[in-house]
């Protein structure tokens, strides 16, 4: 899919749900890692994550531009368009859009770290860095050792 064809896509679903035309600029970017889409507030303009659009296909890309067309147009209307407010939440629901999108990687795939208890021989896997010297088993208590960093 070209950014010719999104936002053709992105303005048809803008039509069809939420009945307001979408006047901006959406395109994929293939920089983003850990979100499906993002809303930007000084330009009005959307960019989606094209890894969600071919590991999940299109349901998953409307999905996407759906949630992110609930932070367009409350944006611009002036009404509460973070994921906190009401006004945010109702209309997801009313849209039938996710709140959040599917994890392109899973949380071993992305853990970059594994820590073992001195004690109970548990082992942990963590995305980021923990301070051992603060930080103990959840399980027994016991001292915290960092056996690998993943590549």
């Amino acid at each position: 899919m070209e950014n010719s064809e999104l936002q053709q896509l992105v303005t048809d679903l803008s039509q069809k749900y939420f009945h307001k035309p979408f006047k901006h600029q959406a395109t994929f970017n293939n920089r983003l890692k850990t979100t499906g889409g993002r809303y930007l507030l000084n330009s009005h303009n959307i960019e989606i994550n094209y890894q969600q659009y071919s590991k999940f296909g299109k349901k998953a890309l409307e999905d996407i531009i759906k949630h992110e067309l609930c932070h367009y147009h409350l944006h611009i209307e002036g009404k509460g368009y973070q994921h906190r407010d009401k006004a945010f939440k109702d209309l997801i629901k009313k849209v039938d859009a996710p709140r959040f999108c599917q994890p392109i990687k899973s949380y071993d795939e992305r853990a970059k770290y594994i820590y073992k208890c001195e004690a109970c021989k548990v082992k942990f896997k963590r995305i980021k860095k923990v301070n051992t010297a603060k930080y103990r088993c959840g399980i027994c208590g016991g001292k915290l050792k960092i056996i690998t960093k993943i590549k």
